[in-house]
């Protein structure tokens, strides 16, 4: 059973790792070009749309809709000059979420993940790292959020197949932080009521550098 799940990883988007993990660190800069050249950009909702606000849908159909939806994605992404975003961020009801981030050695890593899981660590090696975090949805506002530096995320690629990503540093916060998206979690609801009041008074003060839905 264990070697039919590494041979199947085998025949996904990106190869694997002999631990089963994607490779998501080589031919970084041609993979992103392609899908945000395909892709349409669209605008980012922002915190109080709905959408943000509850845990997305699975994906259960990996089609031609679903690869669309990639590619716009990237776009959208490179066009907010974000790192990370997930679906419902462009307002589809789909755990889906891309990447282009680096980690803390300046590695650059570029994929897809659906219907991602965070890897529940041991006490042992959850060591936390409070450096700001900040969010497309919550436009221009940054505060300190402790997150593990290491994290792990099972899940799909767009094509279906059984994923593993982990990453350390920047891009650990990156994993964990698109995760919660799709399960209804932004970051500033993991601050105190001061810290997100901080928050969305830097949103309010400041215009965003990318197109944003308004919310009614």
């Amino acid at each position: 059973m264990a070697q039919q799940d590494t041979d199947q990883q085998h025949t996904g988007v990106l190869p694997v790792d002999d631990e089963g993990f994607v490779i998501d660190t080589e031919e970084t800069e041609e993979r992103e070009r392609a899908y945000r050249e395909r892709g349409t950009s669209r605008p980012i909702t922002v915190v109080g749309n709905p959408v943000l606000h509850k845990e997305c849908k699975d994906v259960t159909v990996f089609d031609d809709d679903l690869l669309k939806l990639v590619d716009d994605m990237f776009a959208s992404q490179h066009t907010a000059e974000g790192v990370g975003l997930a679906a419902n961020q462009i307002g589809v009801d789909l755990k889906v979420f891309v990447y282009d981030c680096p980690d803390d050695e300046g590695l650059r890593h570029t994929g897809v993940v659906c219907n991602p899981k965070l890897v529940e660590l041991p006490a042992e090696r959850r060591r936390l790292d409070d450096s700001n975090e900040g969010c497309l949805s919550v436009p221009t506002a940054y505060a300190p959020l402790a997150r593990p530096d290491y994290a792990e995320v099972t899940g799909q690629d767009e094509k279906g197949n059984p994923i593993k990503v982990r990453g350390t540093g920047y891009f650990a916060r990156c994993l964990q932080h698109e995760t919660d998206h799709l399960y209804g979690y932004l970051y500033i609801d993991r601050l105190s009521k001061r810290e997100r009041k901080d928050a969305l008074r830097q949103m309010a003060e400041n215009e965003p550098r990318y197109p944003v839905v308004a919310n009614d």
